[in-house]
């Protein structure tokens, strides 16, 4: 458990007055920079929280050498929320979801998972690839990737192929050298843009669906990239036979006692965003 006492942080609650804009921008592009999403106290707040989290549950011991392109690319501590009351508070944010929602045009969200993207000090990149090639669904997803802290380009803040989720499933490829080689030539063969995120201030979250590809540099600034996400579905999905293994993996731990066919949503994929509720709250 966490040494922060849930009661003592934000609510995060509240509803942010997102630019309509922005939906224009992720639905043409696949990805979107959403500024100021928590504010300054609010995130440091809640960093305490989960870098603590992240200390007790992650598993990684190598040093950076001993490790494989993946696992150079990041610390990656998953479904934080489980575990620790003070994270569930930021992973189940109504706000958040809000913004979500909004953004992927649906009137209701449930968690996938959330995951911290901890990219250490001479960490590598992390190569191109597409988040929905992991998973199991059969509808949009959408990401919410916040910076816990001041990030410049040389921490290894996120670069997107600007419209590329269009191209739907390209390929079933895990993160790997594999996919940098391969989906580096295809953003290049087909001309998209590549859009880089550069500097966020801590608070400010960039969302992109999970077929828009998208890399990250390594970092080279001597510092803690520490970063937090949240991955959402469209309420009323249905799950997918999983056609690698990498698919198969995600049904069992993400969707315990489920089978393909069914709608998704097991007890740890709650619905974290209804329209109407919204309405009448």
């Amino acid at each position: 458990m966490s040494s922060v006492s849930p009661d003592q942080l934000p609510a995060l609650s509240d509803a942010y007055a997102l630019d309509p804009s922005l939906v224009g921008a992720f639905r043409r592009d696949g990805h979107v920079t959403v500024r100021g999403l928590a504010s300054e106290q609010e995130v440091a707040a809640y960093r305490s929280a989960i870098a603590d989290a992240v200390k007790r549950l992650n598993e990684e011991t190598r040093p950076l050498e001993e490790r494989d392109t993946y696992g150079k690319a990041f610390l990656q501590t998953m479904n934080l929320w489980e575990f620790d009351e003070a994270v569930a508070r930021f992973t189940l944010s109504p706000r958040f979801a809000g913004v979500a929602a909004e953004l992927l045009g649906v009137d209701g969200l449930r968690l996938y998972h959330d995951q911290a993207l901890f990219k250490e000090a001479g960490g590598g990149p992390t190569p191109w690839h597409q988040d929905q090639f992991y998973w199991p669904l059969d509808c949009p997803t959408i990401t919410m990737w916040m910076a816990l802290v001041d990030a410049d380009s040389d921490m290894g803040t996120m670069n997107f192929a600007s419209g590329s989720q269009a191209e739907g499933y390209l390929r079933a490829m895990k993160i790997s050298d594999e996919s940098e080689e391969y989906f580096d030539r295809f953003v290049q063969e087909k001309g998209y843009p590549v859009t880089p995120t550069g500097a966020l201030r801590a608070g400010d979250a960039t969302f992109h669906a999970g077929w828009v590809l998208h890399s990250a540099g390594p970092n080279t600034s001597g510092r803690m990239r520490e970063a937090m996400t949240v991955i959402y579905f469209a309420d009323g999905a249905q799950i997918l036979k999983p056609d690698h293994q990498n698919r198969q993996d995600d049904l069992e731990r993400w969707f315990p006692g489920q089978k393909p066919g069914e709608p998704a949503g097991s007890p740890i994929n709650p619905i974290v965003f209804r329209r109407t509720a919204a309405r009448e709250g």
